[in-house]
């Protein structure tokens, strides 16, 4: 015997804030790339995260597997196994020096370690543009003196 529901569906506004509330409170929330403990003192994962970061900018963006290479071939000093540098390529992230990025290969994901781009507006220069290259450059001070002389003679 089927029971029909008067209403036609049976959502109403509880049953859309539960699933709401089910669906946020359901998801693995993301670690605090800020607080990973380097395992070793400040000064030595400095040390570390400059030598990692070089690796990583000469050689492009590089799967965990590629920059373990590279540093076992660098010769890193205090970089004790692969998981440490693992701990340490995450304590990087939250420092924002490096950035990950996925791609799928038909079914699979590669992840890989970039540098972070860097800011654009830092990069440019903000004195004015160059003159033109028939006319003479002159000071601040000269223009002040040309301007001062030609209303004069106005």
């Amino acid at each position: 015997m089927l029971f029909l529901r008067s209403g036609g569906g049976g959502g109403g506004a509880a049953a859309v804030a539960g699933r709401v509330f089910s669906r946020c409170f359901s998801r693995k929330r993301s670690p605090d790339l800020r607080r990973i403990n380097p395992k070793v003192p400040r000064e030595e994962a400095t040390a570390i995260s400059r030598s990692l970061y070089q690796i990583v900018k000469n050689n492009g963006p590089l799967s965990v597997s590629h920059t373990w290479n590279h540093a076992k071939d660098a010769g890193i000093n205090g970089l004790n196994s692969k998981t440490h540098m693992k701990i340490l390529l995450k304590w990087m992230m939250g420092r924002k020096m490096l950035k990950l990025s996925c791609t799928h290969v038909r079914n699979a994901k590669k992840f890989h370690y970039s540098i972070l781009p860097e800011d654009p507006q830092a990069g440019k220069n903000v004195s004015s543009p160059s003159p033109a290259p028939d006319t003479p450059e002159v000071s601040g001070k000269a223009k002040k003196q040309q301007q001062k002389t030609s209303r004069k003679r106005k």
